[in-house]
């Protein structure tokens, strides 16, 4: 007889304390399900491509929403947090018990007409596995495997009326389940369809063509669709509110007309199942019908809904299993933000794997980079640390994207490219893999040439690609707010974030440079890093919105002066409201439209203090340590001035390692969590683009901050008494230990510290630490102390160590 599971895990880890929880008690998928968090709560395997769940109709970008709006159906794909339109959500299916007085025109076809209410005590969500019960008093089940969904429907003995009212004579509903399946996709974006019954097994297969939500082009995708626990009485096909017998197919398009497209699709009639139950297999292909199919049957042969759900979950323990924590004295809400933040930095991106239909290729593809812009700040990181090998999967999938496409995606879904939010940032994440040694099947070369081509080579669209304005970039070095670019074409706007992202994008290139002994291609892009500094205005103040005790309101003198302006081509400066894009003042002016401003989704007062490799010089020009402070204090404690809910407020929270105090990192982390991160269905602050958002809170508890792009953690206390993570490339595990730790969290400053047991005065520390594994000691008080502190304590910088 083995060992208990607990007991393997608590062996494997050294600690008994570790292994006394399951991880599943403490995550939560409905977390960010409400007030635009769109995140997606359905079944899913980690990074899997079918991801099943209830398509709400309000606020649905994930899916379902916790608003207890209407259903209109189960889907097969989504993503996860996305910021733009609703993606995926094609071919859902949709159950009734029958339909009123036998007749099938009785049914309800579409979006509109079938919409039901959830029963919202009825929701249960947990990894691998979604289920609600509607109103109508069917049950649905979904749980998947990588590429192929599995629904389990439950019908009441006696059919409930999907509107209510009378429902007997000639009304009557005879149970004879039916079971539709819509060519649609949650935005109504298809233009071409087609779809097919199959009258003796009653096998639903199809096909349409959508459009991305958040960039360019179409993609195709594939459905297959079984049915089993009940004897077919009848199929066929649909169009608007109609449906027939006497035909089994449909083709489609998009009439020329404004509107959505013409609802259509197919359906099965069953006579009534014998145990009430009838199970539905799914199976998707961006490659054809007879690969959806066959994904399906290979998948999941047998319609054994408790294995594939056993399998999903055992998928999700050994993922999320290897980072334990001790639970002692740590609320059952810190808990669940942490781990359910990350659980949902491991829904995407999504292995597509065998179906990429652009090109053939032995490596690996992962699509949905939703969008790197917003990743490669936490998520990609975070990897890094937890999963490297899927980590290692998808910087070989984005070099090999560059190999067939020519370009790295800055933001990429269903085989579209998406949008380019500011700077060439899947170099921070190509780099951030080098430096911490993700090597292995890694074409390095290819991926440098990549790098370069992006800081080199101007596309002639840099609006879904690459960089723009790369002949001012080299020549004036910054992008001017009137800037003249024959080269290529993109949304002439964001002139100061793309600056200071370009010059980080750059010196992440010399770093890797360096490391290949390209000494030229060093000296040149360290050199370029320092363009950010282009765009400082001195001589610039900020007046900002208040409102006083007494209820009035009023601009008053910031106090601070020099901010990141508009810079023209003639090398005057223009001027942008520092406050611009608050909460406090025109908030959703620089979002990513043509008429947006020079700062992007956020402001002034916020780009000015990115320049995360050149920290020395950026506090030097902002005033010195102390008013640098001072500074970012006031950014943080002024009601509506900093917006929480874009992912480049994250690293505000840990700048003050540079300046020499890290126990404010700590104070404000512990300000942003619980406040802004809980375990609420509206727990997360915006958005939670893919992950980025859980990323943050559960590396911000753990307690050492990735710089994205550098070989550097900046060190704070982690929010549990004892944390191990265990490396799955070196078998190593990593331990923080804090003593006098309290669940109150009054003890947040680090006193001093220890690495593998001697003395560690540095506020930072490197990757050899989760490679090589060791021990990180921490005591703790409750007031600042000098850890950390002095000059030699602090991360480095461009003009200190590079």
């Amino acid at each position: 007889m083995g060992l208990p599971r607990a007991l393997v895990t608590a062996l494997a880890y050294g600690s008994i304390a570790h292994a006394t929880y399951d991880v599943f008690d403490y995550v939560d998928p409905l977390i960010g399900t409400s007030n635009g968090g769109h995140v997606f709560a359905g079944a899913t395997l980690p990074f899997g491509l079918a991801k099943a769940v209830a398509d709400s109709v309000n606020d649905n970008a994930g899916g379902y929403a916790s608003d207890g709006g209407p259903i209109t159906g189960f889907s097969h794909m989504h993503d996860s947090g996305t910021g733009g339109g609703a993606s995926l959500g094609n071919f859902p299916l949709f159950p009734q018990s029958g339909c009123s007085g036998g007749n099938l025109d009785n049914c309800y076809f579409t979006k509109s007409d079938r919409q039901s209410l959830p029963i919202n005590s009825s929701i249960e969500a947990h990894p691998g596995y979604f289920s609600v019960t509607l109103n109508t008093s069917i049950k649905a089940e979904m749980t998947v495997s990588n590429k192929t969904a599995l629904y389990r429907f439950t019908f009441p003995d006696q059919p409930v009326p999907m509107k209510g009212g009378d429902a007997t004579g000639d009304n009557a509903i005879p149970y004879e389940p039916v079971i539709l399946a819509d060519l649609t996709d949650l935005s109504d974006s298809r233009s071409k369809g087609s779809v097919s019954v199959d009258p003796h097994s009653g096998r639903i297969t199809g096909s349409g063509t959508f459009n991305p939500s958040f960039g360019v082009g179409t993609y195709t995708l594939y459905f297959c669709t079984d049915f089993q626990g009940a004897s077919i009485k009848n199929t066929g096909v649909f169009q608007n509110n109609r449906a027939g017998t006497n035909f089994k197919q449909l083709n489609t398009e998009t009439a020329t007309v404004t509107g959505p497209p013409v609802p259509g699709g197919a359906f099965v009639q069953f006579n009534k199942p014998s145990n009430n139950q009838i199970i539905a297999r799914v199976g998707l292909s961006f490659i054809s019908e007879d690969q959806a199919c066959s994904n399906a049957q290979s998948e999941i042969p047998r319609f054994d809904f408790q294995g594939t759900q056993a399998t999903a979950e055992d998928a999700w323990r050994q993922k999320l299993g290897v980072v334990k924590v001790d639970t002692t004295g740590v609320s059952t809400d810190i808990l669940t933000t942490f781990y359910s933040g990350l659980y949902r930095s491991m829904i995407s991106p999504q292995d597509y794997t065998g179906e990429n239909p652009l090109w053939k290729s032995n490596e690996p593809y992962y699509d949905s980079f939703y969008c790197i812009w917003d990743s490669f700040r936490s998520i990609h990181p975070l990897l890094t640390i937890v999963d490297p090998y899927s980590q290692t999967q998808m910087v070989r999938a984005l070099i090999d994207i560059y190999r067939h496409e020519g370009k790295l995606p800055d933001c990429r879904m269903t085989f579209c490219k998406g949008w380019t939010q500011g700077g060439s940032n899947a170099d921070i994440v190509l780099v951030d893999a080098y430096l911490k040694g993700l090597h292995k099947g890694v074409d390095w070369q290819t991926g440098y040439e990549a790098l370069i081509s992006d800081a080199e080579d101007e596309p002639v669209n840099w609006g879904i690609e690459g960089r723009g304005g790369l002949t001012s970039w080299k020549t004036l070095g910054y992008i001017p707010t009137d800037d003249f670019d024959p080269n290529g074409v993109g949304t002439f706007s964001r002139s100061i974030s793309r600056t200071v992202e370009y010059a980080y994008n750059d010196f992440c290139i010399a770093e890797m440079a360096e490391s290949l002994n390209k000494k030229a291609d060093a000296e040149k892009y360290l050199k370029r890093s320092k363009n950010w500094k282009n765009m400082w205005n001195p001589n610039q103040n900020s007046y900002i919105y208040i409102t006083n005790p007494d209820g009035s309101t009023g601009y008053v003198d910031s106090g601070f002066y020099g901010f990141l302006q508009p810079r023209y081509l003639n090398g005057t400066f223009g001027y942008q409201d520092a406050m611009m894009c608050t909460p406090m003042f025109r908030f959703d002016d620089c979002y990513l439209v043509p008429t947006g401003h020079e700062t992007y989704e956020g402001s002034s007062w916020l780009y000015t203090f990115f320049a995360p490799h050149d920290m020395a010089d950026l506090i030097t020009t902002l005033g010195g340590p102390d008013t640098f402070v001072k500074r970012l204090q006031f950014l943080h404690n002024t009601p509506n001035l900093l917006y929480f809910g874009d992912e480049q407020a994250f690293l505000l929270v840990f700048l003050f390692h540079y300046a020499g105090r890290p126990g404010l990192s700590s104070y404000f982390a512990h300000h942003y969590i619980p406040s802004q991160f809980n375990s609420g269905v509206n727990g997360i602050p915006g958005n939670d683009d893919s992950g980025a958002m859980g990323a943050f809170s559960t590396l911000t508890m753990m307690g050492l901050w990735p710089m994205g792009g550098q070989n550097v953690y900046l060190i704070l206390p982690p929010f549990f008494p004892e944390i191990s993570i265990k490396n799955g490339l070196t078998g190593k595990t990593a331990t923080v230990k804090n003593i006098n730790f309290d669940g109150g969290y009054e003890n947040i400053y680090i006193q001093s510290a220890k690495l593998n047991g001697k003395p560690y005065t540095k506020n930072w520390i490197t990757h050899d630490f989760f490679a090589n594994g060791g021990v990180l000691e921490l005591t703790l008080g409750k007031n600042e102390s000098s850890w950390g502190t002095g000059s030699a304590s602090l991360p480095p910088s461009l003009d200190l160590d590079i």
